[in-house]
């Protein structure tokens, strides 16, 4: 741990000082006016928080996997750090797959969960001797052929929608009545399906299910647990054995938008989890977790340039180079998804003075691209810059190519010891001729040579 410790304070310093040293060492300035940057140090302190919650309520010798939900941040040197910290990976595609195995993530703590699963994806997890969780009745005859044709070391479970509600964002909760994802357990003829496809298939060993994320009160993670341990609970009564050993419970712990201190905590989650469901933790059980934006959306900042300062109708604009190429959802959903602005002068230090409201827009050229709107900060200048707080997780590595703007480079940091910042390039910014590339620059001509039948 630095001198600031893993605090909402110590974030907030150690992020002053990397936007000031990347302004001073070239990272941030009017030929590359918009940056990534991501708190090395935080990212290490939540991983080992995460792992000292459940431990603390977990049975001694109890198997627990923690695996990253890569969708988050789906960065090759972001894997690695947290598998370093001895977290793993929860994929949801091929490429979320290679991307943890480029990161040297082992199979044993990779877990495959998606809605649409191809034959050739369950092929190569069972090949690998991924854990795979089937959505849907139709994924396990897939799965039932696979098995038949050629051994497999894979964990196989079901993923089950407890059906408990959702919470304040509706894109985010995944356990309604009418979620796309798993088994709708209360569905007519749902439960006992579940129930024969476990006695009918001894290599079923696990169920899985997660409630949502960003939205979601603690309670109603609670339940949604609660639910799936009582139906692993009957299933194994049923068969007379212990067969299903692990539990997977998903992810989904929110996030606080509104201040740099964390809430809720990993511990604070483990500890309603084991008043909710007390035997989920008395080590009969193995448990899976599948966090993501909680691991790393307090570590990640956007910096951006205020490339023009403006006004309009009276309100002050600041037109800089982060908008909704790099927030998406906050652009579009402002109200589900606000972030907080920062503002820093030219040289990278934070900004005092006067608050004046104003609006911070990006570069997009469409109205509504705005990263806040009547926002009460400092007054923007040109040259000054502008931060996008919280946006390690679902933002500047989830590019949208809008006006095929570029991707930004992404830059990890910590402390150096003697009072300054040390960078690592976690992603190199995109380059022009990438850009050229992936709009089809090697087919430019393809298209013209292509006529009708008798236009010609």
């Amino acid at each position: 741990m630095d001198e600031y410790g893993n605090t909402g304070e110590g974030r907030a310093a150690r992020r002053d000082e990397a936007v000031r040293a990347a302004v001073e060492q070239g990272l941030l300035g009017p030929d590359s006016p918009i940056v990534g940057l991501l708190d090395v140090t935080g990212i290490r302190e939540s991983a080992a928080e995460l792992r000292a919650a459940f431990a603390e309520v977990t049975a001694p010798g109890t198997p627990v996997l923690h695996a990253f939900a890569v969708k988050a941040t789906p960065l090759v040197p972001v894997l690695r750090l947290l598998r370093e910290e001895g977290i793993g990976a929860e994929v949801a595609s091929p490429g979320e797959l290679a991307l943890a195995r480029a990161a040297g993530l082992s199979p044993d703590r990779t877990v495959l969960d998606s809605p649409a699963k191809t034959p050739a994806e369950l092929r190569e997890a069972l090949a690998l001797g991924i854990a795979v969780n089937a959505d849907n009745p139709q994924e396990l005859d897939r799965i039932d052929g696979l098995v038949r044709s050629a051994v497999s070391r894979s964990p196989l479970g079901i993923r089950v929608n407890p059906q408990v509600g959702g919470g304040s964002i509706g894109a985010t909760s995944t356990a309604t009545a009418t979620s796309k994802f798993g088994v709708a357990l209360r569905d007519e003829g749902a439960r006992e399906w579940v129930m024969r496809a476990y006695l009918d298939r001894p290599w079923l060993s696990r169920l899985h299910a997660h409630t949502g994320s960003q939205g979601i009160p603690l309670s109603l993670m609670a339940q949604g647990v609660a639910e799936t341990y009582a139906l692993a609970e009957e299933i194994n009564r049923r068969i007379g054995r212990q067969q299903i050993d692990t539990i997977d419970i998903g992810g989904g712990l929110p996030v606080n938008f509104a201040s740099d201190a964390t809430a809720p905590t990993y511990a604070e989650y483990a500890r309603a989890l084991r008043e909710a469901v007390p035997g989920l933790f008395d080590g009969r059980y193995g448990l899976v977790t599948e966090f993501g934006r909680s691991l790393l959306a307090k570590h990640g900042t956007i910096v951006a340039r205020v490339e023009y300062a403006k006004s309009a109708g009276g309100r002050a604009v600041a037109v800089t180079h982060a908008g909704v190429q790099v927030a998406t959802r906050t652009v579009y959903v402002p109200g589900s998804w606000p972030l907080r602005i920062t503002a820093y002068d030219g040289k990278g230090r934070p900004k005092s003075g006067p608050e004046v409201v104003q609006d911070v827009a990006g570069p997009a050229c469409f109205a509504g691209d705005l990263l806040a709107e009547g926002r009460a900060l400092p007054l923007l200048d040109q040259g000054d810059y502008a931060a996008a707080l919280d946006t390690g997780a679902y933002y500047f590595a989830h590019h949208y190519a809008y006006n095929s703007l570029a991707r930004p480079g992404i830059y990890g940091f910590v402390p150096d010891g003697a009072g300054g910042v040390r960078f690592a390039t976690a992603r190199d910014p995109q380059t022009l001729a990438s850009i050229v590339a992936e709009s089809g620059g090697a087919h430019a001509g393809a298209l013209t040579t292509l006529h009708a039948p008798g236009s010609r």
